[in-house]
């Protein structure tokens, strides 16, 4: 039988890549349960507005559908995915396997990440894998598109053809780190990078002029909706790494309405990240429907 989807996968998120449009993603959480409305109707809101949709991969280590699954049903929506794939829940032999099946179920978007730590999570007596980290992994993703698996034994039904990711903290406390990682990730394969959180733009400027800036790969910046004062308190507490400044903290805690207030520095933040990398990457946990908005608030045009 043919492969009826290797001709017709959506891959419009790479077209977009290279031909150096500005890109917009988004995230949206799978459900937790057999009943995905919910997910498809805030995904529903992105359709226009943003090149690609990231599914999480057990984000915070914390329980929700499978990513793969989650990605197919997308798609089976008109709505292009980026399959997160994470290392910390599965061995090598199960990432090929996934991999596999999540081309030829017509995904070719993946970001490959190492996985955030069980204890953060919902099931901290659960075993962690971690066979794998993400620099393995897109290095094992790069194998495959070329025909072979982790071992260099052929694959005799076809090669894959996954446009891969990467996550990037510009804000970590280790410049030499953060650089190293970043180089050593484009060596295996990152195609495109999604960034955390950002709430220094200076130090994300500083990180695309004195790193990425050789590189000629797209940094999309994080932006994060931040729904209230008590949100942005509990996100400075729980989210290592993050550090939203007092001054967005109390413009919080004085707005009348503070969603709307939240909404407007998502969207300030994102005319800021326009004017120093190739796209954004947008994040409004359980609040996906404000996306759109946000993106008009900051003069952000549809996309095709």
């Amino acid at each position: 039988m043919q492969d009826t989807h290797s001709t017709s996968a959506v891959n419009n998120f790479r077209k977009a890549v290279a031909a150096g449009d500005f890109l917009v993603t988004a995230e949206v959480a799978p459900p937790k349960g057999a009943d995905s409305t919910h997910m498809i109707e805030m995904a529903a809101t992105l359709k226009g507005r943003v090149h690609a949709v990231n599914i999480t991969d057990g984000s915070r280590a914390v329980l929700g559908m499978s990513s793969l699954a989650a990605s197919v049903i997308l798609l089976q929506h008109g709505i292009e995915p980026i399959c997160q794939m994470a290392c910390r829940d599965r061995n090598r032999i199960a990432l090929q396997a996934d991999l596999m099946g999540a081309h030829a179920l017509g995904i070719r978007n993946i970001l490959a990440l190492t996985g955030d730590p069980v204890k953060a999570g919902d099931h901290p007596d659960a075993k962690a894998v971690f066979d794998l980290e993400s620099v393995r992994l897109l290095q094992l993703i790069r194998k495959m598109n070329q025909g072979v698996d982790f071992n260099d034994k052929a694959l005799n039904d076809g090669a894959l053809d996954l446009f891969t990711g990467a996550a990037v903290d510009p804000q970590s406390a280790s410049w030499s780190g953060l650089q190293s990682r970043f180089e050593k990730k484009i060596e295996a394969g990152a195609q495109f990078f999604q960034s955390q959180l950002i709430t220094d733009f200076e130090r994300l400027e500083k990180f695309m002029d004195k790193i990425a800036s050789g590189y000629n790969k797209p940094i999309l910046a994080g932006i994060f909706l931040l729904k209230s004062a008590k949100n942005a308190q509990f996100i400075n507490r729980m989210v290592p790494g993050v550090n939203i400044p007092d001054h967005i903290i109390d413009r919080l805690a004085k707005a009348k309405y503070p969603l709307e207030e939240g909404m407007k520095i998502a969207a300030e933040q994102v005319q800021i990240a326009r004017q120093l990398c190739q796209g954004v990457h947008m994040m409004a946990v359980k609040k996906e429907d404000a996306i759109a908005p946000i993106l008009d608030l900051a003069g952000v045009e549809k996309v095709n």
